[in-house]
């Protein structure tokens, strides 16, 4: 009767634990193999190929879905967008929920045009992007597959 009540105390241990995801492009497992810091250090020598990051949603594109900022430190945010727009992810309502990504990272230079498109993708005021001047160097990450946390 103890191990009964012992493997039924484990069982409902676990499934407490267990988290449930939304799963958007290829399937992909939620155990993340390298950290952002990491990747980042990787990519300044070329493309990293099969890295799984966890993180925090922070904003997604309030248009289509085609992208989202995911907060993978303390002090780093990452844009996320989605491998040959294959897949989209919501366009409100995950902020603040864990996501874990895979996919293909690499350093890359973001055009001002570009940027102006993701800031008005996002929303901000026409100031706010015309005030973008300069292009960005920054880690891109293309996702193949997507889990946002529910």
């Amino acid at each position: 009767m103890k191990k009964l009540l012992l493997s039924l105390l484990i069982f409902i241990l676990v499934a407490c634990n267990s988290k449930t995801y939304t799963s958007f492009g290829v399937e992909i497992s939620d155990q993340p193999n390298h950290s952002y810091n990491s990747i980042y250090d990787l990519a300044q020598n070329g493309e990293i190929t099969n890295i799984i990051l966890e993180g925090e949603i922070t904003q997604t594109c309030a248009k289509k879905g085609c992208w989202m900022d995911v907060k993978v430190s303390e002090q780093d945010t990452l844009m996320v967008r989605f491998k040959d727009y294959g897949f989209f992810v919501p366009k409100e309502g995950v902020e603040g929920l864990r996501t874990v990504v895979k996919g293909n990272a690499k350093m890359d230079t973001i055009s001002v045009e570009m940027l102006r498109h993701y800031a008005e993708d996002a929303g901000d005021s026409e100031e706010e992007i015309l005030n973008i001047m300069e292009p960005k160097y920054v880690l891109e990450f293309i996702a193949e597959g997507v889990l946002i946390e529910q």
